[in-house]
């Protein structure tokens, strides 16, 4: 018999043929009576293939008396209930890695684009103003100290790939490590030493709304908020206001607090540029990130230790 799993949303079509032929799928997405389906095939589900935006949460997990394993497409976990896992020691399982590259890419790309002004110097081109004159000069990156709010895997990447164009890099999180960076304890404090302002921390508890009035105000006029953690992070609130009163200089943002809906006033400001949550959206990170779905359920079912288990 294959083992049972709930697929709680849609997911890459070459997962969801893996786990189709491995095992016997119930997409709660599809269901026509979600409790029907739980109260039915609950008792036998045994693992979970979920993503970093359903997650998967006690309401769910605790009609599954025989869950072993979630197993989550993202690096991101602040949506799956952890200290219900936990405590039932359900193993859960993320992609990290295979997406950091993709990740710091988008936030060098924001770094650039806020700082050249690429999409208000399209817009430029496009509506024929060339014709009329040149566009304000932008701001060179060289020089300009970065930091860097959660210096993880991704938070290092960027780090080096924004050193290799002659940035200044400092760093805040939970602890000074051994890096050749300048460290601050103080979040609005760095914010205060710095143009740019990279979010690339964890979602949950601990980090929603850090980004707040205070450390926008720090950041400055002439500075730059750039987020490709959470939505969460932010207070995005917080966040509109300071770049309509021009408490804050620029925003590159490619997470927001209830996506896929963003702030209609973000919409219409030339100086903050939108991204729909693509940090690690290229083909080839999304296959990576989808095999090692995969690869972690198949380690598990067949008593393996699994390759990335949230700690």
């Amino acid at each position: 018999m294959k083992p049972e799993i709930l697929m709680m949303g849609p997911m890459m079509p070459h997962v969801e043929a893996a786990l189709d032929e491995a095992y016997t799928v119930h997409r709660l997405f599809q269901a026509d009576d979600a409790d029907a389906m739980l109260a039915e095939a609950g008792p036998r589900i045994r693992g979970i293939a979920t993503d970093g935006g359903k997650g998967a949460g006690a309401d769910v997990m605790g009609r599954l008396p025989a869950l072993e394993v979630v197993s989550c497409y993202g690096v991101g976990v602040d949506a799956i209930d952890l200290d219900h896992a936990r405590g039932r020691g359900v193993t859960v399982t993320n992609t990290p890695d295979v997406l950091n590259d993709d990740v710091a890419n988008m936030a060098v790309a924001l770094v650039l684009a806020t700082s050249r002004t690429l999409v208000a110097n399209d817009a430029f081109v496009r509506q024929g103003r060339w014709l009329e004159g040149n566009p304000p000069l932008a701001r060179a990156i060289r020089g300009r100290k970065v930091g860097i709010l959660g210096l993880g895997r991704i938070g290092k990447d960027i780090a080096e790939k924004l050193g290799v164009f002659g940035c200044v890099i400092a760093y805040h999180g939970r602890s000074k490590q051994d890096v050749p960076y300048e460290y601050f304890d103080d979040l609005t404090a760095m914010a205060e030493a710095v143009d740019f302002l990279i979010a690339i921390c964890p979602g949950g508890p601990s980090t929603n709304g850090i980004v707040n009035a205070q450390v926008l105000q720090a950041l400055g006029p002439e500075g730059t908020f750039i987020n490709v953690a959470r939505g969460s992070v932010h207070d995005e609130a917080a966040l509109v206001a300071a770049l309509e009163n021009g408490t804050l200089g620029m925003a590159g943002l490619d997470v927001f607090e209830a996506e896929p809906s963003v702030p209609e006033a973000l919409l219409t400001m030339d100086n903050v540029i939108l991204q729909p949550h693509q940090g690690s959206g290229t083909i080839e990170t999304r296959r990576a990130m989808g095999d090692l779905v995969i690869e972690n359920l198949r380690r598990h079912f067949a008593g393996e230790a699994v390759k990335t288990p949230v700690g």
